[in-house]
């Protein structure tokens, strides 16, 4: 029986995503799995049949027992922990007043969540006949892992994510031993790809047999959740989008939105941007914005056609380089729009951007381009592809007539934010749209938002390299060369908006001829059903060769 240990919430993205597919696949197989995590309300994912605390005080309590439509089931145990939660990257997290970059904890702090998190393991081991653990990431329940398995014999294995390695094993000695000793004693690392994979060796070139241990597990897609549909049912997509959003928590009001623009227009000298975009930045960010009804609504689902950008709101995920290509894009398609969903520290400055851009207000919008990452609260670095683009438009001699498009076809509902949303509803968004563009300026070993885009035939353009290649490549068989050639955006910064410009609208064409094939895929390569299987193969022949 298999204890899957993740540190934080199933909802959301990431290893969030991974570990919520792939419990919800292993139980949809027959399988009974224990996950041990901090998810707040487990109550929402019918395939959790029971779920239980364990106190600080050494109690545990029962949260509820039920039936679950599946013929397996998942068994949650979420220890407290305290007020504190380590963190790779700051995000608001539900129930936790100190949310902390794990590598500006002190060692006390890391010490005792670790503890905490042992300590309800053992009684979970001493309750359940549990054979095999996994921990999620490279820091910090690898260790939780390591460490148990010492006491008890149990192997282990370890799925590393990027975002550990990154802003935690990379950047602190302290995690980058932890994960070394964890790594060098795991029976098997899990692996999303050979980028990822070539990552691992890099990092940790002196662990023996360290590449007799890893094994590749693709990422996967629920294809019974995102599924195609006619242009004719979209609007019914929408309107039950609508109805579930009902109650909701909101976040963003359309008068911030206004009163940012309305204010920006007097702006005197770029200083003063920060200040204002912090200003408007003042709401509950993780949320849909208060609108967002109204918003979607406003939509001709059945005629319009719909570009889609999922992501969190900040310079490396690239919202910037599709804003500054809009003005080819909606030139050659006037009748298109941008969906943005998400949220994030550049929200402000990004509808600021379209703005300017709409008003023909230059020196605005490049007074955001060159303060770039210094208004999400970073180094003040500009905006690389976006002033890339304007200095090639510049050099051709193609400046005035840029703008000339921004002004004319670029009016600012035309671009719809919509705040945050979760995979719960983005099931319904994905099937409404034509083309989704994904060009991050990181490496990602498997974006899942883009194998999203191809179980629901919404043509998908990444920036081809790392994970994103590697899903481009697995097309090839199924579409035509220049169907595969239009999803690949250049991982050199000095053409990523000229791609997304002269590509998207080639997209668009070719995307009603290869939906079904786009479908097809994600069904034969990506179902998590496939995935899971796998996984769970090879940790419970890790039994056998402990």
């Amino acid at each position: 029986m298999i204890a899957i240990l993740h540190g934080y919430l199933l909802e959301g993205s990431g290893s969030n995503l991974w570990t919520r597919s792939i419990v919800r696949s292993l139980v949809r197989n027959g399988e009974t799995v224990h996950l041990m995590c901090q998810e707040n309300h487990p109550e929402i994912y019918d395939f959790i049949a029971e779920a239980y605390r364990y106190r600080l005080d050494g109690s545990v309590e029962t949260w509820f027992k039920r039936d679950v439509p599946y013929p397996g089931r998942c068994i949650l145990h979420k220890p407290e922990i305290g007020d504190t939660l380590p963190v790779y990257v700051w995000d608001h997290y539900e129930e936790f007043p100190n949310v902390v970059p794990m590598v500006e904890l002190p060692d006390e702090i890391i010490h005792q969540y670790l503890e905490l998190n042992k300590k309800a393991l053992r009684r979970i081991l001493e309750e359940h006949p549990i054979t095999v653990l996994h921990a999620n990431h490279a820091v910090l329940m690898s260790v939780v892992a390591m460490e148990i398995s010492r006491e008890r014999g149990i192997p282990y294995s370890i799925m590393p994510h990027g975002s550990a390695i990154e802003y935690a094993v990379k950047k602190d000695p302290r995690f980058f031993h932890h994960a070394r000793e964890a790594f060098r004693q795991a029976q098997r690392i899990l692996v999303i790809g050979k980028e990822m994979r070539s990552r691992v060796l890099q990092l940790f070139p002196d662990i023996p047999d360290l590449e007799r241990r890893l094994e590749e597990l693709n990422l996967g897609v629920d294809t019974q959740q995102f599924q195609p549909i006619e242009n004719n049912q979209r609007e019914g997509n929408i309107l039950r989008l609508i109805d579930r959003v009902k109650g909701y928590p909101r976040g963003k009001s359309p008068d911030q939105s206004q009163q940012l623009v309305q204010e920006a227009q007097h702006l005197q000298k770029p200083e003063g941007l920060k200040s204002l975009l912090q200003k408007y930045g003042q709401y509950t960010a993780k949320n849909p914005d208060r609108d967002v009804e109204a918003k979607l609504r406003s939509v001709d689902w059945s005629r319009e056609k719909i570009l889609l950008f999922v992501g969190r709101l900040i310079a490396s995920k690239g919202l910037q380089s599709i804003l500054a290509a809009l003005p080819e894009i909606f030139a050659t398609h006037p009748n298109s729009r941008l969906l943005v969903i998400g949220h994030g520290p550049l929200r402000e400055a990004m509808e600021l951007l379209v703005f300017a851009l709409s008003s023909g207000n230059r020196q605005l919008a490049e007074w955001i381009v060159n303060q770039g990452k210094a208004l999400e609260g970073g180094d003040p670095t500009p905006l690389i592809t976006v002033a890339n683009y304007w200095k090639w438009l510049q050099e051709r001699g193609e400046w005035e007539t840029y703008w000339k498009k921004a002004q004319q076809f670029m009016t600012p509902e035309r671009v719809i934010f919509t705040g945050y949303l979760t995979h719960a509803e983005l099931r319904f968004v994905f099937p409404c749209c034509d083309v989704a563009i994904f060009p991050s300026v990181v490496a990602e070993a498997g974006p899942l938002v883009f194998l999203e885009a191809l179980s629901s035939g919404c043509f998908p353009l990444g920036t081809y390299f790392a994970g994103m290649a590697a899903s481009i490549d697995s097309t090839a068989d199924y579409l035509p060369v220049d169907a595969v050639e239009a999803m690949k955006i250049r991982a050199d910064e000095r053409w990523t908006v000229h791609d997304i410009a002269q590509k998207a609208p080639r997209a668009l064409e070719l995307a009603p001829r290869v939906k079904t094939a786009l479908r097809q895929v994600a069904v034969d390569r990506y179902d998590w059903s496939r995935v899971a299987k796998r996984f769970s193969n090879l940790l419970h022949q890790l039994q056998y060769d402990a």
